[in-house]
């Protein structure tokens, strides 16, 4: 009777203490990546000391969103408008930066904004012999101008757990279309399917 009791504990005790664990996890880890993140650009361009070394990390983030909150909120007006679109057009007269700079723009634009890429997702069959099938974003459907045949397109397949990827070009016959929004899908499959979609 004690043991089965004692079992009870540790079963108990083991799943509440898993639980507090996926509840905690998540905040704890963005927390001090975050943190980590701070602490290298900090050491790389030297953030002059606010209050103290242990608050400064959230000081100066709650800056930069600020400071990055009131430049989307400027480049949305008509004045700021123009500034802009000059300035971009300099940088795309220079070669290397403009390599750098086109690539990174349309990374972003790509996830987040107005001209978002990954709006499509779609189940790729990637091996017909024996079903296998992966889950990916259309990016482009016309790509005739690298002199691929028109029947083919662009498929982007992150990879799980990670913020990379590979892209390959396929059938268009290939390609199923997914009713789910793409936010959904992308939390799927970064989870590892894990992640429940609505």
């Amino acid at each position: 009777m004690k043991k089965v009791f004692k079992s009870r504990i540790v079963k108990n005790f083991i799943s509440h203490f898993v639980q507090g664990l996926i509840v905690i996890a998540p905040t704890v880890i963005t927390i001090f990546v975050f943190y980590r993140l701070f602490l290298f650009f900090n050491h790389t361009f030297h953030f002059p000391r606010i209050v103290n070394p242990y608050l400064d990390p959230f000081i100066i983030l709650i800056g930069i969103v600020l400071f990055i909150f009131l430049v989307g909120r400027l480049s949305a007006t008509i004045f700021f408008t123009p500034v802009i679109v000059r300035s971009e057009k300099v940088v795309e007269r220079v070669p290397f930066i403009r390599v750098v700079y086109s690539a990174v723009k349309d990374l972003f634009s790509a996830f987040i904004g107005n001209k978002k890429k990954f709006n499509r997702p779609v189940l790729v069959t990637i091996d017909k012999a024996n079903d296998i099938k992966q889950m990916g974003f259309v990016t482009q459907t016309d790509l005739s101008t690298m002199s691929i045949d028109k029947d083919f397109i662009s498929v982007y397949l992150p990879f799980s757990y990670g913020l990379n990827g590979k892209l390959i070009i396929v059938h268009k016959d290939s390609v199923i279309p997914l009713d789910v929004s793409a936010t959904e899908a992308m939390k799927f499959i970064v989870s590892g399917g894990v992640t429940h979609v609505d």
